[in-house]
């Protein structure tokens, strides 16, 4: 049990609460900015469906709800159809919108601590910093070059030929492998990164409107 992202709510409740409360907001936004590319571009998929929201129910779904009050971690997913798309170039921008909010979300919330820290208050400070982290976090662990990554999205449209993953057993197999291997190794250095860039970030508002 110890080893469950659930068991943080006995160590640290206040944590777990705004760990899964920015999680699900930053989530959402990511996955309303492919839904609001697409359907600016000419794809009105996602926003048939209903994706135009924050509701996390319809962005993330029960399973995926639960496996982030679980373990931590979590995924959202918008449906867009490419061919609806008039441009090659509006498909990068589709698959990097949600990266693009996520940078956007974090200085955001990167200003929000710079003023939580210069009026003193711990606890919003805390909050907002987290926010910045997280999403620095989701933004580069999303640039991944692999599937189902919008790293790899985007390169997909860039690479025609890369989408030969896609369509085999083999290439779907290597791609699933690849992105567990990088998920495994790669998660601690994206965090490092992560953490590094939001310190770097907050520092130079506070410097910026000092």
């Amino acid at each position: 049990m110890n080893n469950l992202f659930l068991y943080k709510i006995f160590e640290n409740p206040q944590l777990y609460g705004s760990w899964a409360v920015l999680i699900v907001f930053s989530v959402c936004c990511h996955e309303l900015s492919h839904a609001l590319a697409a359907k600016w571009l000419g794809d009105s998929t996602a926003a048939d469906a209903g994706h135009i929201t924050l509701n996390p129910l319809k962005q993330m779904g029960w399973t995926a709800l639960i496996l982030l009050l679980l373990l931590g971690i979590t995924w959202g997913q918008v449906p867009v159809n490419p061919r609806r798309l008039t441009r090659k170039g509006f498909r990068v921008t589709v698959s990097l919108a949600g990266v693009l909010a996520n940078f956007l979300l974090a200085v955001i919330f990167a200003i929000f601590a710079a003023i939580a820290i210069r009026a003193d208050s711990h606890l919003l400070a805390n909050f907002f910093t987290l926010g910045t982290l997280l999403n620095l976090i989701l933004a580069l662990f999303n640039l991944l070059p692999v599937p189902p990554l919008d790293g790899f999205a985007a390169l997909r449209e860039i690479f025609p030929h890369l989408d030969r993953f896609n369509t085999t057993e083999f290439g779907k197999g290597t791609m699933l492998f690849l992105f567990f291997a990088v998920f495994y190794f790669g998660v601690n250095f994206i965090y490092n990164v992560g953490l590094a860039a939001a310190e770097s970030l907050i520092t130079f508002i506070m410097v910026l409107f000092a």
